[in-house]
């Protein structure tokens, strides 16, 4: 079959011939028809520093994704042959004491979709059968493909009670737009997202109502009170890895507010920890999705008319893999998908 494999000390992947996998009693095998690109593919591709020290090659990369089924072992009663689907990429252990409790997105033993094992940027991907996820029918291949990131949003956002709140989103990716989207959707007062990108902040504008804020060219305190915000925002998203942006959001809660923290900074950061101890904040990280509740809050949302297609920008055929990663690297796309039927 073929898969796009890092096989090279360097920048770039490569489209080549790969065994087709086989499955055990408690897999399934799935015809991919829709993948996307995350940032971690992004780093995989230009092979930085955390990449080279991370992926053992070759590795067929990928983990966002949908398919159909076309093989279960003789284990599966949950799922069917032809059944559209998903998967949670981060594959949990049962020894530790995060899984036995039923903490899946805690377990210190999970192996990553794409990252520790094959990929699914291949026409086959053997998978679990307990981390698939059937799709409705009103869930497009395209939207399919980005749930694994969507969930990220669903996480980060529904961490804290948004209902007649005040959020800052920083950081105007793809998870950020779908944060101020869902945000929103829940019935947030005031959402706020901001990035140094005027392309990512007409894309948010694409996908949800929420006020835009670029921090070289604005003033945030003379945006908060066009808003009417007297004492700060009740909500902040952190979604860039910014230090600077991580300041200006600190600055900007009010007291006793809540913060949740998705965005990876790039190297270590200066952060002064006293403003968030004196203003009480909370703070929350954010690690890829509470396996599966986020799952079922995502579909959920969709399902209740939270509409995300928007934030997919480009659809490439997979053979044109050289042209999608080259412009997500100039910074001038949302997700972009690749087609793989």
């Amino acid at each position: 079959m073929k898969a796009l494999v890092k096989d090279i000390d360097g920048i770039g992947l490569t489209l080549r011939e790969v065994k087709k996998p086989t499955i055990q009693a408690n897999e399934v095998l799935i015809k991919i028809k829709s993948t996307a690109i995350c940032g971690t593919d992004l780093h995989i591709w230009n092979w930085d520093a955390w990449a080279s020290s991370t992926i053992k090659i070759p590795m067929t990369v990928g983990h966002e994704f949908m398919g159909e089924i076309e093989e279960i072992g003789e284990n599966v009663e949950s799922l069917s042959v032809g059944m559209r689907v998903s998967a949670e990429g981060h594959i949990a252990g049962s020894n530790s004491r995060n899984a036995k409790a039923g903490k899946l997105h805690l377990d210190p033993d999970t192996v990553n979709l794409g990252v520790d094992r094959e990929g699914a940027f291949a026409e086959y991907l053997m998978m679990p059968a307990s981390n698939v996820v059937a799709l409705p029918e009103s869930v497009s291949n395209e939207v399919g493909s980005i749930l694994d990131p969507f969930g990220n949003a669903v996480h980060a956002t529904l961490s804290f009670d948004l209902v007649g709140e005040d959020v800052l989103i920083t950081g105007a990716g793809p998870i950020g737009i779908m944060s101020a989207a869902i945000a929103e959707h829940v019935g947030a007062r005031n959402v706020l997202i901001s990035d140094i990108n005027d392309e990512r902040l007409k894309l948010a504008q694409k996908v949800c109502n929420a006020e835009t804020f670029n921090p070289t060219k604005e003033n945030l305190k003379e945006k908060m009170q066009s808003m009417g915000l007297k004492e700060g925002f009740d909500i902040g998203l952190e979604m860039s890895g910014s230090e600077a942006a991580l300041d200006q959001m600190v600055d900007a809660m009010i007291m006793g507010g809540k913060v949740a923290l998705l965005g990876i900074p790039p190297e270590k950061i200066n952060f002064d920890l006293s403003k968030v101890i004196f203003k009480a904040l909370t703070l929350k990280a954010i690690y890829g999705r509470e396996v599966f509740e986020t799952w079922y809050k995502g579909l959920a949302l969709l399902d209740s008319g939270l509409d995300i297609k928007n934030v997919i920008t480009h659809t490439f055929h997979y053979t044109e893999f050289e042209e999608a990663f080259n412009l997500l690297n100039s910074g001038k796309a949302g997700k972009v998908v690749l087609n793989w039927h």
